[in-house]
């Protein structure tokens, strides 16, 4: 089984029960971004942050998933968003159509260097000139539980910071450094650290990051 086969089965097996748990700083997005912009949520789960914009005023709302289940679960929970399943490394909208881009937890998710930059590219291509990204997601953490799984399956994935999770969930927390290169290619608005609750109940380092094109 491929490790992005893997993956999606995980997310399918969770997607009724998981409840995402990293905020979005809405009162940050609604200083940059008028009511009237298109916004794309990738990899947006169950739909829980374009239903927070649609509840803030926000109706352009697009929203794309990997996992036919948290799509399932999206299109029943919120039936008036536009959320669909969208497997395929190229995002589904053309050039320059997008004016913001939401990135939650994603990358967490995303073990692969090459997979981030292919999709922070693609990222780039459809949004519009001087379009909006808002990331949040995890960086590395330095108590012993972590550090001992981060050791555990570095060999196994030949990088730190790579981890399974018990139930069979493949993450990834980050250096710094390896989130300030990947999203280098914007012009930083926001970039703070902060502590987020996971969706098993623990705490970890993380960071959230508003960036134009």
């Amino acid at each position: 089984m491929t490790q992005y086969n893997h993956q999606k089965d995980y997310w399918d097996s969770v997607a009724f029960d998981k409840a995402f748990t990293t905020p979005f700083q809405i009162d940050l997005f609604n200083r940059h971004v008028p009511k009237e912009a298109v916004i794309l949520d990738v990899g947006c789960g169950y739909g829980r942050t374009l239903q927070e914009l649609y509840q803030s005023g926000y109706r352009s709302l697009h929203g794309i998933d990997f996992s036919p289940n948290m799509t399932k679960r999206a299109n029943v929970l919120y039936p008036h968003l536009d959320i669909r399943r969208h497997e395929e490394s190229t995002l589904p909208f053309p050039d320059r159509s997008i004016d913001a881009v939401l990135l939650l937890a994603v990358l967490t998710c995303m073990a692969n260097d090459a997979d981030q930059d292919r999709l922070i590219s693609e990222i780039k291509r459809v949004l519009k000139a001087s379009g909006l990204l808002y990331v949040n997601d995890f960086l590395l953490n330095e108590d012993e539980r972590n550090i001992s799984r981060y050791r555990r399956f570095e060999t196994t994935y030949g990088r730190y910071g790579i981890f399974e999770l018990p139930e069979g969930a493949l993450l990834r927390h980050f250096e710094e450094s390896r989130i300030r290169q990947l999203l280098s290619g914007f012009t930083p608005l926001m970039f703070e650290k902060t502590i987020y609750k996971t969706m098993n109940g623990n705490t970890s380092n993380g960071f959230y990051f508003l960036g134009k094109k």
